[in-house]
């Protein structure tokens, strides 16, 4: 059974590689290789750190207290943010408990809607959690220096 707490920035760099591994994963048949390449540098931004101290960063961990998935509320833009599982761990209901934690902890802060933009492999898994899909766009990744195709979602809470 999995647990879901908050992250701590010691943590980062291991929460940065599970992105990683969940993006070199997933999304292959979203994105050609370089795209993919360029979006996951082995080397964490600095950045990176700050997200996981300002935001509810949560953690889905294993029987050993590792995290295996990742994803926070976005306290700033009131959106999920992300929600990354490591390939062995895919199917095992972690995504889904963090998105269960980060609709709670916005209800709590009186959150009443939150937004997300979806790589378009990820669309079906939001819409099974009760997001709807409002249009294809997209967005400019700094890291892959592209533009990244992209679902904007949303859910009532």
């Amino acid at each position: 059974m999995m647990k879901i707490r908050l992250a701590t920035p010691d943590e980062a760099e291991h929460l940065w590689f599970i992105r990683n591994q969940a993006i070199r994963h997933g999304c292959t048949t979203s994105f050609d290789a370089k795209t993919i390449s360029a979006w996951t540098p082995d080397e964490m931004p600095v950045s990176y750190i700050r997200i996981v101290k300002n935001n509810p960063f949560f953690v889905a961990v294993n029987k050993n207290d590792e995290p295996v998935a990742t994803g926070y509320l976005n306290l700033e833009a009131n959106s999920v943010d992300a929600i990354f599982t490591l390939p062995q761990y895919t199917g095992c209901g972690a995504a889904g408990l963090i998105l269960d934690a980060i609709k709670a902890e916005a209800k709590k802060r009186n959150i009443k809607k939150l937004v997300l933009d979806s790589s378009p492999n990820a669309e079906r898994f939001y819409q099974k959690h009760g997001f709807t899909s409002i249009k294809h766009a997209s967005y400019y990744s700094s890291l892959a220096q592209v533009e990244l195709n992209c679902v904007q979602m949303e859910i009532e809470l």
